[in-house]
């Protein structure tokens, strides 16, 4: 990797919220932070004609590139306050937002986005930059809403055992180390819905739910025994993923899943726990992709996963950039 974060700005005080974690995350991981800002040009057009003249072109050039130039130098400015130790670079790209920060993302430690950008609607939590970004990605991608008021002092990984979920809780490890920070490891399974009238099959429930308890907890001890220096702490629940971390979610300075963990469809890029998540989670959620892989599909095999169907069960339902520092 490069050694560096990269962050997304257009203006916006979510983007404001997103150079104040991202200069904090280089500053407590001795990384580099690299701003960026996609500079797209819309000229105006003509009510009549429906083209837009020579001169407007030309007007909607100068004054786009002023407010992109303005938009990037402020948010370096405030990057450079922030963490004077922390060398900061910028860059004005060119072309779509979302493919610009994909291409981004390939060489960057982690690419970081506020949750909702100039051109969003304000009854919106979650934009598409964001939404779109955690999905196409080529590793970790943090979405933040605001500033960060309260410390906690905890992070929350969803962790399941799938290759995503392990990268997940990599980058957990990281952030909670940086931090000095509790790490609170999640599993969240769905159990298949009986009648009420089955009174036969609560035995059955019961064993299975302990099964799943017992092969979650063990999934946690080699990371315990690899990161001693990490306080990890574990809790497995019999409900919805989302729902669990977004419970999870009251208490933590960040949440960190994988882009797609087990069971989920081979061509969809963002699963839906990180769909769920990304948009119920107020505070910064960071969705992790294993370096190198692209392409969704079937879990590699190996043990399998609390809620999982398997043969006994059925479903659980041009670019331009400036230096650091002069």
């Amino acid at each position: 990797m490069s050694g560096r974060i990269v962050v997304g700005v257009d203006g916006s005080h979510a983007a404001s919220a997103a150079v104040e974690w991202a200069a904090a995350d280089a500053r407590r991981r001795g990384l580099g932070l690299r701003i960026v800002h996609v500079c797209e040009q819309w000229p105006p057009t003509d009510a009549a004609s429906g083209t837009a003249s020579e001169a407007a072109i030309r007007a909607a050039d100068v004054g786009g590139t002023e407010f992109c130039a303005g938009a990037l130098e402020t948010a370096a400015e405030h990057a450079r306050d922030l963490a004077p130790d922390v060398e900061v670079t910028t860059a004005m790209l060119s072309g779509g937002v979302i493919d610009a920060l994909v291409r981004e993302s390939a060489t960057a430690d982690g690419v970081v986005v506020g949750s909702r950008g100039l051109g969003g609607f304000a009854g919106m939590l979650l934009g598409s930059v964001g939404l779109n970004l955690a999905g196409h990605a080529a590793g970790p991608v943090v979405v933040v809403r605001g500033p960060s008021v309260v410390q906690h002092g905890q992070v929350v990984v969803g962790y399941d055992g799938s290759e995503h979920s392990t990268a997940a809780m990599e980058y957990a490890i990281e952030q909670a180390r940086s931090r000095d920070a509790q790490l609170y490891v999640v599993t969240a399974w769905q159990m298949p819905v009986f009648s009420p009238y089955a009174a036969a099959y609560s035995d059955l429930l019961q064993e299975a739910y302990e099964e799943e308890v017992r092969m979650a907890r063990a999934w946690v001890v080699p990371w315990r025994e690899r990161h001693p220096d990490v306080r990890i702490i574990d809790e497995q629940v019999s409900e919805h993923p989302v729902s669990a971390l977004v419970k999870a979610s009251a208490s933590a300075d960040l949440v960190v899943v994988g882009s797609r963990g087990r069971g989920g469809f081979a061509a969809a890029m963002l699963g839906s726990v990180g769909h769920g998540v990304l948009h119920h989670v107020t505070c910064p959620v960071a969705v992790v992709r294993p370096r190198g892989d692209r392409r969704q599909g079937p879990p590699a095999g190996g043990e399998r996963a609390p809620g999982e169907s398997g043969p006994d069960r059925p479903p659980a339902g041009g670019d331009e950039e400036t230096g650091g520092r002069p």
